[in-house]
């Protein structure tokens, strides 16, 4: 018999120590996301300006909104996971830190090397959206306590 989040009747829930390594990793990327998105926007607003004209500035700072907002939606899901362990995070987090390597970095690479980034900029902001979307069917799967 399985319960509403798929586990056997009796099962022991997830090895947070299990999580351990993994929420380490992901709590040190998300760290790392955090403070280029600080160092990249103080640039944009600061440094940029002295090479780069206002569309290359824009790009860097619509960059900048998405990498802060999704690394601040990355530590509540860490929380989250941290304060009851469920591995179906464990998509939630993947896509958006994907998603924001994806359509971050291809802006910033738009903005510092004007390289042609293609499909890289909309397959990362799907992923940021299917990143959403999981959050949602987590929310709606978690075990009610």
């Amino acid at each position: 018999m399985r319960t509403a989040d798929s586990r056997s009747v009796g099962a022991p829930p997830p090895d947070a120590s299990a999580l351990g390594a993994w929420h380490k990793a992901a709590w040190c990327l998300v760290a790392l996301l955090g403070a280029s998105a600080v160092a990249l926007g103080a640039y944009a607003a600061h440094g940029m300006a002295a090479w780069a004209d206002q569309a290359a500035v824009a790009t860097v700072n619509t960059a900048v909104r998405y990498q802060m907002w999704h690394t601040l939606a990355l530590s509540g899901a860490l929380v989250w996971q941290q304060c009851a362990p469920q591995m179906r995070l464990c998509p939630v987090i993947a896509l958006w830190l994907c998603g924001t390597a994806a359509f971050s970095g291809s802006l910033y690479a738009l903005a510092f090397t004007e390289l042609a980034v293609g499909l890289i900029t909309p397959l990362g902001g799907l992923l940021l959206i299917t990143g959403w979307l999981a959050l949602g069917v987590a929310a709606l799967r978690a075990k009610a306590d």
